[in-house]
């Protein structure tokens, strides 16, 4: 663990003191899969040759979210108010040692929030719980970072123990595909311009991950970082919330500089219970969720209860949902709201929804 741990820092370190330009972007790249490679082993290592252990949280609701900051920056404060559940809170380090869940009622939508032990440096390699923490956050749909106000470096670091464990926020999969073969060496190609990164960097990245014999199709303008994510195929993508909370220790002046130097999604006060109803509404919209109402063939729609689900779900989503049997028995399904050219528009399974619609589903 040491030496991994130590040779990773002599790395960084190369690269934080190589000024990046057109000549020095090949070292660093294969200098950058070096280094992940290094996690890697460590990582296997640090776990005994297990993946992705963490604590064991049953999941529930439409959605889950985990709270992820330092220690006492106001996680356990902030559950409670959000969700009435009863986390310890004090206002010394480490007051929350076990994953303890909520539930956030907002808008009909049933959202589970973890509030687990705070990281800290290091958490990516081992250090306290931060392991745990961190595999936990691969089972959440939203993560929602918290920064005490008279902290706001923290930011820097949580993002570093996040990406280092594997998880990368407010970002989606680099569009690469890689196909290994048994001979026949490497043939690279993109579609687009890569502006970012050369061939030859990426050539070379695939040799230090001993990737000798593939073809590989390049369908956007990626970095090396993402192409190495995308070789190594074990990153958790997820949308991500900036909270800076306790602004009602600082002053105005204060607060206007630090916003506009971190620039969070929202400045709260958990204690004072500041912008809470606020935070609900983003934790809804980074959720991306959108409500359907369904409807009887024959009967007026029922507008009380929407069903709360995921963007771009299709009418046999939601016939799974409903049912086991509704996409066996499926005849067609009538449509009324956005995704509809007309009300009551006859669809088949395979359309996409839209918030707001109306589904009228007819079986045989």
């Amino acid at each position: 663990m040491v030496e991994y741990e130590q040779r990773i820092k002599e790395l960084e370190e190369e690269i934080r003191k190589t000024q990046y330009n057109k000549a020095t972007q090949h070292h660093i790249g294969l200098v950058k899969a070096k280094i992940a490679m290094l996690r890697e082993k460590q990582e296997l290592r640090a776990s005994g040759g297990k993946k992705g252990e963490g604590y064991a949280v049953k999941k529930s609701g439409d959605a889950t979210v985990i709270m992820l900051g330092f220690p006492s920056v106001g996680k356990s404060t902030l559950l409670n108010v959000l969700t009435g559940a009863k986390s310890r809170v004090g206002a010394y380090a480490f007051t929350t040692l076990t994953v303890i869940p909520g539930l956030l009622e907002y808008e009909h939508a049933k959202i589970q929030v973890l509030d687990v032990p705070g990281v800290v440096h290091g958490a990516a390699s081992g250090k306290g719980r931060g392991r745990e923490v961190l595999a936990v956050m691969r089972t959440a749909d939203l993560a929602l970072i918290i920064l005490d106000v008279n902290h706001p470096d923290h930011l820097a670091a949580l993002q570093k123990e996040a990406s280092d464990a594997n998880l990368r926020f407010n970002a989606r999969p680099p569009n690469v595909k890689i196909t290994k073969k048994s001979r026949g060496g490497m043939d690279v190609a993109a579609t687009v311009k890569l502006t970012k990164v050369n061939m030859e960097t990426l050539k070379g990245i695939l040799e230090e991950f001993r990737l000798v014999n593939c073809d590989v199709v390049i369908r956007e303008d990626i970095t090396a970082e993402q192409f190495i994510d995308a070789i190594e195929g074990n990153k958790h993508y997820l949308p991500a919330a900036v909270l800076l909370n306790k602004i009602d220790m600082v002053s105005a002046e204060k607060l206007t500089k630090l916003t506009k130097d971190l620039r969070p999604d929202l400045c709260i006060s958990a204690d004072q219970k500041v912008g809470i109803e606020e935070l609900k509404e983003l934790i809804f919209q980074k959720l991306d969720f959108i409500r359907i109402y369904t409807k009887e063939v024959g009967k007026k729609a029922d507008l009380d209860v929407p069903m709360i689900l995921q963007r771009g779900i299709s009418v046999e989503g939601v016939c799974g949902k409903l049912h086991r049997d509704f996409v066996q028995k499926f005849r067609f399904a009538r449509i009324w709201g956005k995704s509809a050219k007309f009300p009551g528009q006859k669809q088949m399974l395979d359309h996409t929804l839209e918030d707001g619609d109306i589904l009228e589903i007819h079986l045989k």
